[in-house]
């Protein structure tokens, strides 16, 4: 019989609330580039369904530029390198800074999980820097001693909703979907969760809470009413397959 052992979670938009930083981030870099390009907060939303920095400025790029040849494609390429490191650069700062928080109840059920044996896990698509600089301001310098697999877009690069990250974090915990739980905010997220056969818990923010959700186990406002009593009956209460 499967029983909970291990709560894998999300990054951005889970655990914090991370888009609007990203999305300043973006417009910064484009800025120092001197390029005539503006998220706002439409356009954003609408590129949150490509998983991915350098992915969602090629979507954009190739919307907004469909003549672009093949050929210019090396140096295309180079200017989102160069674009997502200055971006990464500044949501650094941003979140160094104060600017992002952890979602309400996200480090009271982390460490509660911690505390009663729990395996924690990430799986995210975003890089490790920005894993690093948020959960490191949020937990403290061994923030890393809570989580025992780290799975993101440097060692996943099939981004959300392939369930390639999920796959991965399970294989890594030596555990079988039906003992994990995830933790999303968005489609694409609950998509690759549910590919790898993880139960899902969903709380979505202002920039995913028009998303098609059906198939979650729970879609919640936040986690901070959640308790690990409740994790455990939901994830009983699962038809066994």
């Amino acid at each position: 019989m499967s029983r909970l052992q291990a709560l894998i979670f999300d990054v951005d938009g889970t655990l914090a609330d991370t888009e609007t930083a990203h999305m300043n981030a973006f417009n910064h870099a484009f800025e120092q580039e001197g390029m005539d390009w503006h998220w706002d907060l439409a356009t954003y939303t609408e590129l949150l369904g490509i998983s991915g920095g350098k992915e969602r400025m090629l979507h954009f790029w190739q919307k907004t530029h469909p003549d672009m040849k093949a050929i210019d494609g090396g140096a295309l390429q180079d200017t989102i390198e160069r674009l997502h490191a200055i971006k990464t650069a500044a949501y650094e700062s941003a979140v160094q800074s104060g600017a992002v928080q952890l979602r309400p109840g996200v480090l009271a059920l982390i460490q509660a999980a911690h505390q009663a044996g729990l395996r924690l896990a990430i799986a995210t698509t975003t890089s490790p820097v920005n894993i690093a600089v948020l959960l490191r301001t949020a937990i403290g310098p061994d923030w890393k001693d809570m989580f025992v697999v780290i799975e993101d877009a440097s060692t996943a690069p099939k981004k959300k909703p392939h369930p390639q990250v999920y796959v991965q974090t399970l294989a890594r915990l030596g555990l079988p979907a039906s003992d994990g739980m995830a933790f999303e905010d968005s489609s694409n997220g609950l998509q690759a969760a549910l590919g790898a056969g993880l139960a899902t818990i969903i709380t979505p923010n202002s920039f995913t809470q028009h998303h098609d959700f059906s198939g979650a186990l729970q879609v919640l406002t936040d986690v901070s009413q959640v308790e690990l009593a409740q994790l455990h009956a939901w994830h009983a209460s699962q038809p066994k397959t």
